[in-house]
């Protein structure tokens, strides 16, 4: 959950949230070396012109070197880049795969690998909050996964274009209407995760959020006995 004031991305809880908050300070690295660098080649170069005529107009080296930093650069930063993207899109061999499909304003969510589950679910209102639940988060059916295991998100919409995020697991994937998207989704530990829909779909657009719940296999497995 994000709390009030908050500069820095959420508590990574699964390993796809892990590998951009990685790619995130790595990045920032990067930045912030290259900003000190071009500070200190500035003053150098603005203090050696005022003090010394040499031209600089031919220097090979110099032209070299401006020209193998950006390439180093862009290399430093792609590579942790391609293999966070190889990560979050890659599906190996999920123990479950659910189906979450976007309506004008709430979530259906089917399990038809496992069983015949399927239920919607919709943001509960104030009047109904027990005390301590989130405003505008908590729902009156939480979507149910194991924790610790691979999950395969397939996500669509209904109607028009939705989009199904979580930010604390790095989840972001689009709703399109007529097309399948997939994700995998796993969590390194128990406890209930929110997020919300992430495109513009109408006027109750702020009203559908998600609340997924991870929870130990044999509860899981449990609940999967008592919903079916």
């Amino acid at each position: 959950m994000p709390y009030a004031a908050q500069l820095s991305l959420q508590e990574a809880a699964g390993p796809t949230m892990e590998e951009v908050v990685f790619l995130h300070d790595h990045v920032l690295l990067l930045t912030c070396l290259m900003s000190m660098v071009i500070t200190i080649f500035s003053i150098t170069a603005t203090t050696s012109m005022l003090t010394h005529n040499d031209p600089t107009e031919e220097a090979e080296q110099l032209e070299a070197a401006w020209t193998a930093a950006p390439i180093m650069i862009l290399i430093l930063t792609a590579l942790p880049s391609v293999r966070s993207l190889y990560l979050m899109e890659e599906v190996f061999d999920p123990y479950l795969t659910i189906k979450a499909t976007g309506h004008q304003w709430y979530w259906n969510y089917e399990y038809s690998d496992k069983t015949q589950i399927s239920f919607d679910s919709y943001m509960l209102q104030t009047k109904d909050l027990m005390t301590g639940s989130p405003r505008l988060l908590e729902v009156d059916q939480r979507m149910i996964m194991p924790a610790g295991l691979q999950t395969r998100i397939v996500v669509t919409a209904e109607d028009v274009l939705h989009s199904w995020a979580i930010p604390s697991l790095g989840i972001k994937v689009d709703a399109v209407p007529g097309r399948l998207n997939q994700l995998p989704l796993s969590t390194s530990r128990t406890g209930v995760f929110f997020g919300q829909c992430s495109e513009i779909c109408g006027a109750n657009h702020s009203f559908m959020p998600i609340a997924m719940e991870a929870i130990p296999l044999n509860h899981f497995e449990q609940w999967l006995t008592m919903e079916h």
